[in-house]
């Protein structure tokens, strides 16, 4: 009989929504010798900014085969634990109160999370296929809850809590998860399924309509890079959105996206025309959509791999994100979803915005790359955008 594979194991509960807490159990069935070092990320791959996520754990300890164990914090977002000759778990809680696509957020008409803020690296195995356990929270008032997300399935069911399966930390963390109750809708793009995952309530939401647009909008894009095979770089595909009353952004990832929009971007049935809140939207979703490429599989240097504990410097983000700015309007003329005469109004609206501000003559585009860090990133797309 062959032998079973060593896995990285993480059981996640939102354990009181009203109080915002999500409780992790990471079990880890070999640790290292000379005791487990373990971290949470800092920032968050496609949000160039130091988060400190750790700063949201406000409990964390470590038993040993059922005992307590020693667990030393060594820095701002690192902890050893003791030489453990078992089974080694560490059970800590996330304060989840973060309403953006880059951290978690937990309340009770929703949950969401990125790996980077809830699920600790396990030094020395990130290799190793890593197991989640998703929980669903107690109570009949959550029984319709159901999850989204392009983690894919162990045991688990389709949009059902259970276990899911990464083949390594870092496809871990670049999978999103949304739990609640949402409206779902599925088309295919060149023959890969996709979703889309509406959280909030949108009165008379047009889903026929969005799903025809983002079909265009996907097909447009698959065709752009992948000319001669048209097939795209995942099996499948989600666009978790969260529409809330007020908002906007997006944070890709390999196989998803997560976007927050306001209501009222969304199209709702009898609505024809296209109104410059929905054209908003799917520039939004054009845009994360193009970087499933541009940025996940062409990168720079120094994110191969990333380094999630400090930053990652380079001069190339005018590139990756100025670029992603550029053609995510021009997909939407060329999916046909807008004519050019939008396009055009499109493209003055960014000139006129980066000819009234005054960071074009202060940084060229790469220093505005390297200071992403600790500046708005804005001036950078749009000066792209408009010098293309």
């Amino acid at each position: 009989m062959a032998a079973r594979r060593e896995s990285v194991q993480y059981r996640i509960s939102p354990v009181d929504p009203a109080l915002h807490l999500f409780d992790i159990t990471l079990t880890i069935a070999k640790p290292a010798i000379n005791g487990q070092l373990v971290s949470l990320p800092a920032w968050i791959p496609g949000s160039y900014m130091i988060r400190e996520f750790a700063r949201n754990i406000v409990s964390i300890s470590a038993r040993c085969d059922g005992r307590k164990l020693r667990l030393t914090k060594l820095d701002k977002h690192s902890w050893q634990a003791a030489p453990c000759k078992g089974e080694l778990q560490i059970q800590y809680q996330v304060y989840a109160w973060d309403l953006s696509v880059r951290a978690a957020h937990l309340d009770q008409t929703h949950g969401f999370f990125n790996g980077t803020s809830v699920f600790l690296k396990v030094h020395g195995k990130e290799s190793l296929p890593h197991i989640v356990d998703i929980q669903p929270p107690e109570g009949d008032v959550y029984a319709a809850w159901r999850i989204a997300t392009s983690l894919p399935e162990h045991k688990a069911r389709r949009h059902r809590f259970g276990t899911y399966i990464a083949s390594d930390y870092d496809e871990l963390i670049d999978h999103p998860v949304e739990m609640g109750e949402f409206e779902l809708i599925r088309f295919d793009a060149h023959g890969v399924p996709h979703e889309m995952a509406i959280t909030g309530r949108v009165p008379k939401l047009d889903k026929v309509r969005l799903a025809a647009d983002l079909k265009k909008i996907c097909e447009a894009q698959i065709a752009f890079f992948e000319p001669a095979s048209k097939a795209a770089p995942m099996n499948r595909y989600v666009f978790l959105t969260l529409a809330v009353g007020d908002g906007y952004g997006g944070l890709e990832h390999r196989a998803s996206t997560a976007l927050i929009c306001a209501r009222n971007d969304l199209p709702v049935i009898g609505q024809i025309e296209m109104s410059d809140a929905y054209r908003g939207f799917l520039g939004l979703c054009s845009h994360e959509y193009f970087h499933t490429w541009n940025v996940k599989r062409i990168k720079p240097a120094v994110f191969a791999p990333y380094d999630l504990s400090q930053e990652n410097y380079t001069p190339l983000l005018w590139l990756f994100e100025g670029f992603t700015s550029y053609y995510d309007d021009l997909m939407l003329l060329r999916a046909g979803v807008i004519d050019s005469g939008a396009y055009l109004k499109l493209i003055e609206k960014t000139i006129n915005n980066v000819q009234r501000g005054s960071g074009r003559l202060k940084q060229s585009v790469a220093e505005s790359s390297f200071d992403a860090w600790t500046k708005s990133g804005a001036i950078l797309r749009g000066v792209v955008r408009w010098m293309m």
